[in-house]
């Protein structure tokens, strides 16, 4: 296996990077989260020109059939400029739940309008404690007249505030923790009984939570009755993507902190030549390298078909830790202006904590490869 990127994959990494160098800066980023808008409309059509909302999906679906390693060269830029666009929510979770529903009708019109850059969807999957097992689904859903009648909850999904369709796991049968009885429903937002409570995440996302109280599915937005396998995918193709930003934004904070110590004078020295502070750079340059040898192996193990959960849990693991340490470090040599909203270096700090949140926290993911090795 080939860990790194080919030459095409490189020059995908340069072009992302290169447009979001001239169109994505750091203040027209805060300026657009005070605008209360939850993404920039002229940014989405240019990934739409760009082809990065079809990239992930199969080519008989309308995609690209882009690879796992592809979503890695665009994730990384991605991280390095702080992206608060939906790509994560949109295309890569409610996007990806939907080409597992193959020629589903309903399925494969939203997938179209996602690709076409003209609707936002949202996966409704994470629910209270955490879902870093795909099996973790309390919400119901049972038979009804017209169809299946949905209940429960969803915590932290993420564009669930602004999206046209969620896409929402919910369990037919069995209990919490079971392979069997999994079901993916398309359900409209403004269906009676559905319940939208917006807010904005750590790092300055659009989320909600959802509740579902006794609310009524057609039978015909039932995608799959048999989902598992097609939730597992999702979120482990996403938690590859969400590796990937991470250890962007690592990389970033790398480069900005090592040019602050440079600059940075006291006691008539840049603060670089100080022990203290060069072997912090020295430490964070070496999280930064094993988190992204980390990434790397695994996006080539998954682009073979060679990803096991246990690999996933390794880098979420790994990239949860060690990102936090980074951005700690980078906070510290930064000193008290490390953590002001007019620095990016806070915000980083916020986006690595968020993406070591989601599907499961290093934590439980060190516990995960813990037992899997005694």
């Amino acid at each position: 296996m080939d860990f790194g990127f080919t030459g095409e994959q490189a020059m995908l990494r340069e072009s992302v990077a290169r447009y979001l160098a001239k169109n994505y800066s750091f203040e027209a980023r805060q300026a657009l989260l005070r605008s209360g808008r939850p993404h920039s409309d002229e940014v989405w059509r240019a990934f739409a020109d760009l082809g990065l909302l079809t990239l992930p999906f199969p080519e008989a679906a309308g995609g690209l059939g882009g690879s796992v390693v592809d979503l890695v060269a665009v994730g990384e830029p991605f991280g390095e400029h702080l992206l608060v666009e939906p790509y994560v929510s949109s295309v890569l979770l409610a996007g990806r739940a939907l080409a597992e529903a193959g020629e589903h009708p309903a399925a494969k019109h939203r997938l179209g309008r996602i690709m076409a850059g003209e609707a936002l969807a949202a996966f409704a999957h994470e629910e209270a404690g955490g879902t870093a097992d795909p099996s973790r689904v309390a919400v119901r859903c049972g038979a009804s007249a017209g169809g299946y009648r949905l209940d429960g909850e969803k915590r932290l999904v993420l564009g669930g505030a602004d999206a046209g369709v969620l896409v929402v796991t919910a369990r037919a049968g069995g209990e919490p923790g079971e392979r069997e009885g999994l079901a993916l429903l398309l359900v409209e937002p403004a269906t009676p009984g559905v319940r939208v409570i917006p807010f904005t995440t750590l790092d300055g996302r659009s989320a909600a939570h959802i509740r579902f109280d006794a609310v009524e599915v057609p039978a015909e937005n039932l995608l799959s009755a048999d989902a598992h396998d097609a939730i597992a995918r999702t979120v482990d193709g996403a938690v590859i993507a969400l590796a990937a930003e991470a250890v962007g934004a690592m990389g970033a904070l790398l480069r900005q902190t090592g040019e602050y110590a440079v600059a940075r004078e006291q006691f008539g020295a840049p603060i670089a030549r100080f022990q203290a502070v060069a072997h912090r750079l020295a430490d964070m340059k070496i999280a930064y390298t094993k988190a992204r040898a980390t990434l790397l192996y695994t996006a080539a193990l998954a682009e073979a078909g060679r990803a096991a959960p246990r690999d996933l849990s390794v880098l979420k693991a790994q990239v949860g830790r060690l990102g936090r340490g980074v951005g700690e470090a980078a906070v510290q040599t930064h000193g008290g202006i490390g953590m002001t909203d007019e620095l990016a270096v806070g915000h980083y700090l916020k986006r690595l904590l968020a993406i070591d949140a989601m599907f499961g926290q290093s934590d439980y993911h060190y516990r995960v490869v813990g037992a899997a090795a005694s």
